[in-house]
């Protein structure tokens, strides 16, 4: 039932207490129901292609015939040089690569095709990467050399299978390509050692954005227009294609590269096209939340899903194609499939811009776009400016005075004493805000620390630098919370139970900054706003107990036990558990991802999340002093 206005305003205790913890509350919950309800029909639409230039499944696809035999052929020739491994970099797999590379650039000039090569090296959390790209350029004959389309192979896939196949089929794209005079824009067949640093190599390179450690590349073309990356690691046929479109920082491509390809390998090839390895997705209520919530993990944790992921940044629309299953089709098959989609980015007469940008897919033939799925992140992080809103409005009177801070109704006499002592008739207090805000900024630049060390730490140390941050979270909010206890600033006398203002007021700061930091991250990275909201959902309703009773050390500390099992290093290690990963292969990941890709997960999880949590247990930690 609702409380009449005329009640809250006399009633200020309810208004500026009860009421916001409620309004976080539903907040919260109404945020978790519009994601549930994301995947019924009434919250979500079909795919459809938005630029008709793109023309999916329209034209004959020829790659068929005696190009078989050819790829037979190039195939023989790598498996005589690559048997026991391909791709390293050292010793004996080291000159597997080179012979490898060679006989990749000796047939791509066989074909006609202009070859260059890129050498590089990177080194991340103590482990040293490099390696050599090879990469071609057909001209296009119908075109000015201003604009490009990349088709990628990795020695290594994304699972880190030798993806002989995959290379074979994109010589035998090139030879045949070179045969055609359709192409409006250059095509780049690009070889890399792997699937994690070669791709961001060259396109880092493409840009002029390389670090010295990666040479520039001899020759280029004009702006990319998109890429498609070819993952088929084993002999045997294949039944499906999985479709992997997540890039870094949770970038996706544009919808209608997607919807192209889904198209294509569904109605043209009559191949099915699934994604999130949902590999028996029965278009069930469950198997569409269930492809959701994968995409969001995905999306959150912002690493890069392939070869792909690397083109992202630059606004170059990227997916990547992975044969899957045992079934009845070839490299044929699969090739026609990148030969038609290659025919349909050679159509577009300017870069996708008309689809979207921002979605959820919970099939191949079902999304959610931004403005349904948004509401659920904004939501979550609203409940924490709601809650600074109420705690500055409670800090700005005396207790005892008609006033949020204290209940209705107060002593006459207690509210003349209290005026007495420094207030206006009004009851309002002046604020102090010089410790708040040094807590609260104190605490965001403390995050820098952790940033640093894990970002740079060798590999070896990972896990015992985490097990020392879970050690070290548990003892710095009861440190800062006897430093904030016993070093408080000079206010009136105020009742014992009520929280003086200096707590209410970093609470306050605290929440203001994960508000607003949660709600421009929406916009960004959905997935990632979501989560971390979620998680620190319970600070909104942790307060400082003012009870004198026994009963607020045993709150406390079950409030303190709970709020250390949803700290960032215990939460990394609860999912590490879940996983069946090492902690030491996330965190060697994280480092790459900052150090290469550029990802900036770490920055939301030091910077935004860990400050909020210590700040939260750090005033609840200063109810046992």
């Amino acid at each position: 039932m609702l409380v009449p206005t005329r009640n809250l305003r006399s009633n200020p205790h309810l208004l500026f207490v009860r009421l916001p913890y409620l309004l976080s509350f539903l907040c919260i919950v109404v945020g978790v129901i519009w994601l549930l309800l994301l995947p019924l029909n009434e919250y979500s639409r079909r795919t459809y292609i938005s630029e008709n230039a793109l023309l999916p499944g329209q034209v004959h696809a020829y790659f068929s015939g005696s190009e078989q035999n050819i790829f037979r052929g190039y195939k023989k020739e790598l498996g005589g040089l690559l048997v026991g491994g391909a791709g390293g970099n050292d010793g004996e797999d080291g000159s597997r690569g080179e012979r490898g590379n060679g006989k990749v650039q000796s047939i791509l000039r066989a074909a006609g095709l202009k070859v260059a090569t890129q050498n590089y090296e990177y080194t991340s959390a103590g482990i040293r990467h490099q390696g050599q790209n090879t990469y071609a350029i057909i001209n296009a004959p119908r075109g000015d050399a201003t604009e490009a389309i990349v088709l990628v192979a990795a020695w290594k896939t994304a699972d880190g299978e030798l993806n002989i196949n995959g290379i074979t089929l994109a010589l035998t794209l090139a030879r045949y390509f070179k045969r055609w005079s359709l192409w409006s824009k250059d095509i780049i067949f690009l070889i890399t050692p792997d699937s994690k640093s070669g791709a961001q190599a060259w396109i880092d390179a493409y840009h002029d954005m390389h670090p010295p450690s990666v040479q520039p590349l001899p020759l280029k073309s004009g702006a990319l227009q998109g890429a498609l990356v070819v993952e088929y690691p084993f002999d045997h046929r294949f039944e499906s294609l999985h479709v992997v479109y997540d890039g870094v920082n949770g970038q996706l491509p544009n919808l209608d590269l997607f919807n192209t390809a889904v198209s294509i390998a569904g109605g043209q090839m009559g191949i099915g096209a699934v994604l999130q390895e949902m590999w028996d997705h029965d278009d069930s209520y469950e198997a569409r939340l269930e492809t959701i919530l994968r995409g969001m993990v995905k999306q959150g944790f912002g690493y890069a899903t392939g070869a792909h992921s690397s083109f992202m940044p630059y606004h170059v629309d990227a997916i990547t194609l992975q044969t899957k299953g045992e079934g009845w089709q070839d490299e044929m098959a699969l090739g026609r499939t990148v030969e038609s989609l290659c025919r349909s980015l050679n159509n577009l007469l300017e870069h996708l811009h008309q689809s979207f940008f921002f979605y959820l897919l919970m099939q191949s033939n079902r999304f959610v776009s931004i403005g349904t799925y948004l509401p659920s992140a904004m939501l979550i992080a609203g409940n924490f400016t709601i809650m600074a809103i109420a705690l500055w409005m409670r800090t700005g009177y005396y207790a005892g005075s008609s006033s949020p801070s204290t209940s209705a109704g107060a002593p006459a006499e207690e509210k003349k004493e209290t005026t007495q002592k420094g207030s206006d008739a009004s009851g309002v207090m002046e604020r102090q805000l010089a410790l708040p805000l040094t807590f609260v900024v104190g605490l965001h630049l403390l995050g820098l620390l952790p940033l640093y060390i894990f970002n740079n730490l060798s590999h070896q140390y990972f896990s015992s630098a985490v097990y020392t941050c879970i050690i070290a979270d548990i003892l710095l909010p009861l440190t800062l919370a006897a430093l904030l206890t016993h070093h408080s600033p000079s206010t009136p006398s105020t009742p014992a139970n009520t929280i003086p203002q200096h707590y209410l007021l970093i609470k306050s700061f605290s929440f203001l900054l994960l508000g607003l930091f949660l709600s421009t991250l929406a916009t960004l990275n959905f997935s990632l706003s979501f989560m971390i909201g979620l998680l620190c959902a319970p600070l909104t309703f942790t307060n400082r107990t003012t009870s004198t009773s026994v009963l607020r050390y045993i709150f406390s500390t079950i409030g303190l036990v709970i709020l250390n099992v949803l700290s960032p290093p215990v939460v990394l290690v609860g999912g590490c558990w879940y996983a069946g990963v090492s902690v030491e292969s996330v965190l060697t990941q994280a480092a790459f991802g900052w150090d290469v890709w550029g990802m900036w997960t770490q920055v939301v999880v030091w910077c935004v999340w860990w400050p909020a949590w210590v700040t939260g247990c750090a005033l609840l930690g200063s109810s046992m002093f």
